[in-house]
């Protein structure tokens, strides 16, 4: 058990050292500082136990993304989920990736782990590790809360203990989001039926509300007169 907890504290402390404030690396630092030795091995991506591993690798990798389009559109989620991707070119990512920039310009961002989840930043406050992501509006305020809390659930698998926190500058408002129970039992689900709908066939468009906005639009409704 106490070989487990040093591990998690490593893995911790080097999952955070890169994107922390001067200050909060300073007193992980002095707390207990990770030799440099341990630290890689934690950044290799192998995981601490084989009973982890187990929990965390199924049948296919499941991304926040993934999670967050499956309470979205199942197509969008199978489009994506084989390689078929607009999103980089659509004009609404681009004002997301300025507005990230220009309002949270002193925060470390970014934070990819294991190539499956990408947090927005990470902060640490009262000894609490606070995962942050940044959000236009709260059109899709369900699909983003799942997505956060999909990397909490993720987190708590590898022993790191977080709380969320949805940002939404354009409002001035800010949510926290803390798992629970239910929230997992939830997740859990979601990973099953991600897998059968990605496995299967693509499901058939459906137009709804926010199709127009969406990068796939063209793709799904060309030529259509929509459903």
């Amino acid at each position: 058990m106490r070989s487990n907890l040093v591990h998690c504290h490593i893995f911790l402390c080097s999952l955070l050292i890169p994107y922390l404030p001067q200050e909060d690396y300073t007193l992980m630092k002095a707390n207990n500082p990770p030799s440099p030795d341990k630290i890689t091995s934690s950044l290799s991506g192998k995981p601490p136990t084989t009973e982890i591993a187990s929990t965390l690798t199924p049948v296919m990798k499941i991304t926040g993304v993934k999670i967050n389009y499956y309470h979205i559109c199942h197509t969008k989620l199978w489009l994506f989920s084989h390689n078929i991707t607009f999103e980089h070119e659509h004009e609404n990512v681009k004002i997301g990736k300025l507005l990230h920039e220009d309002r949270y310009s002193k925060n470390k961002k970014d934070v990819t782990i294991d190539n499956t989840i990408s947090i927005d930043f990470v902060k640490q406050r009262g000894g609490k590790i606070e995962l942050h992501e940044i959000k236009k509006t709260k059109k899709m305020e369900d699909a983003h809360l799942r997505q956060m809390l999909y990397y909490l659930y993720y987190l708590k698998k590898r022993g790191i203990d977080a709380q969320g926190v949805m940002n939404y500058p354009l409002l001035n408002q800010t949510r926290d989001v803390v798992l629970t129970q239910e929230d997992e039992n939830n997740i859990e689900d979601d990973i099953r039926r991600i897998e059968e709908i990605v496995t299967g066939r693509m499901p058939h468009p459906k137009r709804i509300r926010i199709c127009t906005k969406c990068a796939y639009f063209e793709f799904c409704f060309c030529g259509e007169g929509g459903e």
